[in-house]
Parts: C-alpha cells; structure tokens; sequence
C-alpha cells in the first residue's frame, strides 16, 4: 500500500500537534506542513508556501495529489481555501 500524503495548512502550535498525531499513525504517512515550523519539521516536511497564499497551496495540492488536507487557521478558511480545493477534486 503507497503511503498516504497528507497536507496540513499553518504554521502554529495547532498545526504542529495535528502533524504530530497524523504522523504518529499506524499506516505512517507522508505528511507536509504549509509554510510549517521548526515542530512540524521533525515530524513532516515543511513547504515554503504561506498559510494565506490560496493559489500556492491550490498549485502545490493539484500537483501532488495529497490524500486529504487539514486547514488549522481561520484565514485561509475564511479566504475560500477549502472551496477551492473541494473545487479541484482535493479532500478538505
């Protein structure tokens, strides 16, 4: 079974304990953090595309076809960003 890619968006102590937990899963996944921290780098790997930079994310995520993404903060929500990727076919 190919592990699965998971994209969790921010770069908070949120974020880090999401990715911390997805990591800590059983089926080990890839998991990235967008733009990420120094936390998140031990357990994913960090991309250097801002939390609020709605056409990185939506490029990155068409590109790399991640299995879900995991929007911690509230900015790129409100900005649309969920709506975007449900719009290209990415799980949110």
């Amino acid at each position: 079974m190919t592990p699965r890619k998971i994209l969790v968006v921010g770069g908070g102590g949120r974020e880090h304990a999401l990715a911390w937990k997805i990591a800590a899963d059983s089926t080990r996944p890839n998991v990235y953090c967008a733009p990420g921290n120094g936390g998140t780098a031990r357990v994913a790997t960090n991309l250097p595309i801002s939390a609020t930079d709605l056409d990185g994310l939506t490029k990155w995520a068409k590109a790399n076809c991640p299995d879900l993404v995991v929007i911690g903060p509230e900015a790129p929500l409100c900005a649309g960003l969920a709506d975007r990727l449900v719009a290209a076919g990415i799980r949110v």
